[in-house]
């Protein structure tokens, strides 16, 4: 497994970007890191992958010690692999040329089969003699991790992995890459600012504030027990108001429009989702936003239910 025992970085001539942060990953498990940007998502993978030297506490992988640049003159784990936001391919070889770039050339028949299966797992077979150079930003990204891939590392570290493919294939490239994860058993860390990476495949999820660890846990608790606003908002919008002088936090869905109630409000705008409307509206002063299955007309009044609040 990975350990990060107490860890805290910092550039030179600036103020921590970790501090004291402590977590372990066993081997296949998926993990989320997530945060606003600048929280420090990034500089922690680079550090866990072994790119920059720690101002305090250790890295371990099972029993090899993680060290950075001052201890190795190339840095980075022969057992791990790390895709950085910028993607450093071969820009004028092909998509095939740049996945089996590390595969043995004395295997041609296992390197070309071994290509074709990661084209698949990138949806991009129809683009195998393409050059890089010609693809979008998004199909670079696909290739990028299709690379790492190649020679199937413990663990691999993805920061911001679909941050420029589209949600057309967005969808579909993270189910058939977390499933081809889990197949291989494979660990994972995704840097990420998107709470469907996290909710829908992640086994555990951290958030990252202020430098440090703010919350542990599995994504699917960290959702259903709303206790911290920026915890939440990383999923959803989230309401923070007070109900008869209580401060709570919402999601959205959590609020319900019913035929009486002593919780009124006032509608402002309604936002079309597809399969419901997202209603911002003004509730004793406060603003307030709930899904509703129509919209409902700017100036109207609506009655409210809140979780667990008297009518």
């Amino acid at each position: 497994m990975l350990r990060v025992n107490n860890i805290s970085f910092q550039y030179s001539d600036q103020k921590k970007v970790l501090n004291n942060l402590s977590f372990t990953v066993d081997i296949g498990q998926h993990l989320c890191v997530m945060g606003e940007s600048g929280s420090g998502k990034s500089t922690l993978l680079k550090t866990i992958y072994g790119l920059l030297d720690l101002n305090e506490g250790t890295l371990f992988w099972k029993e090899h010690q993680i060290l950075g640049p001052a201890h190795h003159l190339v840095p980075g784990m022969d057992f791990f692999k790390y895709v950085p936001q910028d993607f450093d391919l071969m820009p004028y070889t092909s998509v095939s040329e740049n996945i089996g770039k590390h595969l043995s050339r004395f295997y041609p028949q296992e390197k070309e089969i071994r290509t074709q299966e990661l084209l698949e797992v990138i949806e991009l077979s129809e683009f195998a003699q393409e050059k890089v150079k010609n693809l979008s930003g998004g199909q670079q990204q696909r290739v990028a991790i299709a690379r790492a891939l190649a020679k199937e590392p413990e663990l691999i570290l993805l920061d911001e992995p679909f941050s420029q493919i589209d949600n057309f294939k967005k969808n579909s490239l993270r189910r058939k890459l977390f499933a081809y994860l889990k197949e291989k058993d494979i660990a994972c860390i995704v840097a990420t600012h998107d709470g469907n990476d996290a909710l829908s495949f992640a086994d555990q999820m951290i958030v990252i504030k202020d430098q440090h660890i703010i919350a542990n846990d599995s994504p699917k608790n960290l959702y259903e027990n709303l206790s911290e606003h920026y915890v939440g908002a990383l999923f959803d919008d989230v309401n923070a108001i007070t109900i008869d002088g209580a401060s709570v936090l919402l999601y959205p869905h959590q609020i319900k429009v019913v035929d009486k109630s002593v919780h009124q409000a006032t509608i402002y705008t309604s936002y079309f989702k597809g399969f419901y409307w997202l209603i911002e509206a003004e509730y004793r002063s406060q603003k307030v936003f709930f899904q509703h299955s129509v919209k409902i007309a700017s100036g109207d009044r609506v009655n409210l239910d809140f979780p667990s609040v008297p009518k």
